[in-house]
């Protein structure tokens, strides 16, 4: 009969046994043969089919309601069942019962039969509905009312933590991920019903087992005292709502599957049920080291079926422009015009006919704003540009030019440099936005319209003539924002400056007038980063708020809101090819979304701190992260995997870039280095074909050491942000901090 009853329990909810792969029927027998024990022998005379069982219940159910307590006492002592029953129905509207049903009128039938079956052996304690609540957070924390014994949680987790040491060595590794979200989740347990000493005895003596990684997570969780803390907190709402993913051999979670059946430790199991997802794989265990690359982050690692989906990671075929003959041009050569336009398009992409490659997305996937006649003239010049640019190589570095922005007072927190390396803009924490001129010519405004009318349209030199001279500086400010200014970027045309800031706005910027067009409203809270399109008319925009928003300039609202992430989105970055955005967040995951329609391609995870910098290569495949745990990983976007790490510096890293062909990647960070690595080793050495994608790890090698190309000291300056110029010169940039 049990095992009739939480069979339908569990199809209640097919996914929430957390065992995907089918594992519904180790899940029944599991919560049948602990926690059931109770309840069942005290159920013996029951009506015998699940209906009747149900009826029942229904029908205690309505004489509660109406009043009619005598009569309910009766026909539960006549049908033989426990006293809690009706306690839990006194708690009306408490929250979910395993079944996850969050009926707010006191209960579905199922709902109440899955709290009857699995009563604990401690006795469940009757939840109390607090009035003044919001109904969702009490929902979310109510499913920590069914505890047992207090003083039996130390015996329980000490138990287990005896087992998995006990085990074999292949194993240990695997089994141990479950330390860290059974202890959150057990504490959070003792806080809600109110045994505050034994959660502090509990926190005291087995928090110090928790990897190092956790160490800010266990700092907000030990100031969580009372249950009036959990209220209001938004990382504890998250950690429990979503489920602490774990990736684990089958052998392993079968080892840890009948420890919990011999000893009937339904107080851990009902935890794994309700709070952990566990992605079972074929093969062998994992190394301890394969499994602390891939974990750290807020819900643990990512399901395997979370990076299946097709991403279309090639570039878009450039569009044909006949290259002009330059007679002027001293280096011009007879030759120039054809070799010319098709070297670059090699250098550029990476492949000279876009049509053969498979993986790049059709050129109409998403709508692109066409090319205006000076986007062709940028073209060009940028195709000259490419046939001077120095191949680089472990043995042929590039130079570095570095700004630094002096008596800025700690003030400088956002830099970004034109695709032209024509102009540089800084973000300052007095709300201020600053644009320099790099080349000798000086920064004008256009004419007022009264001086417009007075000149000659027709002339060629009509750009020209609009510019007025007599505002000619070597630097603008921009005035606008009221808070600290955290993201700025170019637009490629080099027309317009985006800002984002504190104040929740994002701000449009004329580079013709430099005034403010529009304001962008959605984010209620700081917007730490914003990006540009590779084709300019996008942009995307990460915040406090933990979603990304994709904007078009003639918008007021976002065409798009990504949201997954669950702290704030600290830096966004678009794919070469503009179908996809990358975001890096402090929930210590990456994740990529689907421009097309707003869904999420990729999750990543391995970084131990909030993200900072993200670079795709030029080529599109690759994806290159970096964060305040000082590591730099390496991903393959089209299989989902990481691929590298490259450890060396010894602070957050605050910028990544690829130079322009994709050989070299460039680091910057607050330990005032920018460090470069060899890119073409580090990913040429995959063999793409041993990724195993039914476990969905590979064995990282640790040559960060090979791959270090050159490490270069400021004197005392962070690096803030990195570009390659067109001819592969490296310019850095970050503020003096005497």
């Amino acid at each position: 009969m049990v095992d009739a009853k939480d069979e339908a329990d569990i199809k209640t909810e097919p996914v929430s046994d957390g065992f995907g792969n089918n594992h519904a029927n180790d899940a029944r027998l599991l919560s049948a043969s602990p926690g059931s024990s109770a309840a069942a022998g005290n159920s013996k005379p029951a009506a015998g089919a699940p209906e009747d069982q149900q009826t029942l219940l229904a029908v205690l159910q309505f004489l509660r309601k109406n009043k009619l307590s005598e009569s309910a006492e009766i026909l539960r002592r006549e049908a033989g069942l426990p006293e809690e029953v009706l306690d839990l129905k006194g708690a009306d509207s408490a929250g979910p019962g395993l079944g996850g049903s969050a009926d707010t009128d006191g209960g579905d039938a199922s709902s109440l039969l899955s709290r009857v079956t699995v009563s604990t052996p401690g006795g469940a304690k009757a939840p109390t509905k607090a009035g003044e609540d919001q109904p969702d957070v009490n929902v979310v924390l109510s499913a920590y009312s069914q505890q047992g014994d207090p003083a039996l949680y130390e015996v329980y987790y000490s138990g287990l933590k005896k087992f998995i040491e006990s085990v074999l060595d292949c194993h240990r590794a695997e089994l141990s991920q479950v330390f860290y979200p059974l202890f959150v989740h057990m504490y959070l347990e003792l806080v809600y019903n109110n045994h505050e000493s034994e959660a502090k005895a509990f926190f005291e003596k087995f928090s110090g087992d928790q990897e190092c990684y956790y160490e800010e997570d266990l700092r907000v969780l030990s100031s969580l005292t009372k249950k009036e803390h959990m209220r209001g907190n938004e990382t504890l709402l998250d950690f429990r709502t979503s489920k602490f993913v774990l990736r684990i051999s089958r052998d392993s979670y079968q080892l840890l599957k009948r420890h919990l059946q011999e000893r009937q430790n339904n107080q851990i199991w009902n935890i794994i049920q309700e709070h952990l997802y566990i992605d079972i794989f074929d093969g062998m265990p994992r190394s301890k080291s394969q499994i602390d690359a891939m974990s750290g982050s807020l819900a643990g690692e990512a399901k395997r079926e979370a990076n299946k989906a097709k991403v279309y990671y090639g570039l878009l075929k450039e569009p044909e422009i006949e290259l002009p003959l330059d007679d002027e041009d001293e280096e011009a050569e007879n030759e120039e015009g054809k070799p010319k336009k098709k070297k670059p398009k090699k250098d550029s992409t990476g492949s000279k006919s876009k049509k053969q490659d498979p993986n790049a997305p059709s050129q109409t996937r998403i709508p692109l704003p066409e090319l205006k006649d000076s986007d062709k003239l940028d073209k060009i010049m940028y195709m000259k540009e490419a046939t001077k640019r120095i191949r680089l190589a472990p043995d042929n570095l590039p130079s570095i030019c570095f700004y630094t922005f002096l008596n800025a007072y700690q003030g400088l927190t956002a830099v970004d440099v034109t695709d032209d390396s024509s102009l540089i803009a800084g973000g300052f924490a007095d709300s201020t936005v600053r644009v320099w001129s790099v080349t000798p010519k000086k920064l004008r405004k256009v004419k007022t319209a009264a001086d417009l009318n007075l000149i000659d349209k027709e002339s060629d030199d009509v750009l020209e003539r609009i510019m007025d001279d007599k505002t000619a500086s070597e630097s603008k400010c921009l005035y606008g924002h009221s808070g600290p200014v955290y993201g700025i970027s170019f637009s490629p045309d080099r027309t317009y400056l985006l800002s984002s800031s504190e104040d929740g706005t994002v701000r449009l910027w004329s580079l013709l007038t430099f005034t403010c067009l529009v304001g962008y409203k959605g984010h209620n809270y700081p917007v730490w980063d914003t990006q540009f399109s590779p084709y300019g008319y996008y942009f995307v925009s990460g915040g406090h708020d933990r979603v990304a928003r994709l904007w078009a300039t003639d918008h007021h609202q976002p065409l798009r809101i990504f949201a997954g992430h669950l702290a704030d989105v600290t830096c966004t970055r678009f794919h070469p090819n503009a179908n996809y955005v990358a975001t890096g967040s402090s929930d210590r995951t990456i994740r990529l979304w689907d421009v097309l329609n707003g869904n999420c391609a990729r999750i990543f995870t391995g970084h131990k701190g909030p993200i900072h910098a993200l670079a795709f290569s030029p080529n599109g495949k690759f994806l290159a992260s970096g964060a305040t745990d000082g590591r730099v990983l390496l991903w393959d976007i089209g299989h989902g995997l990481m691929v590298g790490e490259l450890k060396g510096h010894t602070d957050t890293i605050y910028s990544l870039r690829f130079s322009r062909d994709g050989e070299i990647l460039a680091s910057g960070s607050m330990d005032n280095t920018v460090r470069l690595w060899d890119a073409i080793k580090a990913f040429d050495d995959l063999e793409t074909d041993d990724f195993t994608t039914a476990t969905g790890h590979i064995h990282l090698q640790d040559n960060s050491q090979e791959l270090l190309l050159g490490t270069y000291m400021t004197k005392s300056t962070p690096v803030i942000h990195l570009h390659f110029t067109r001819r592969n010169l490296l310019l850095a940039a970050g503020a003096y901090n005497p």
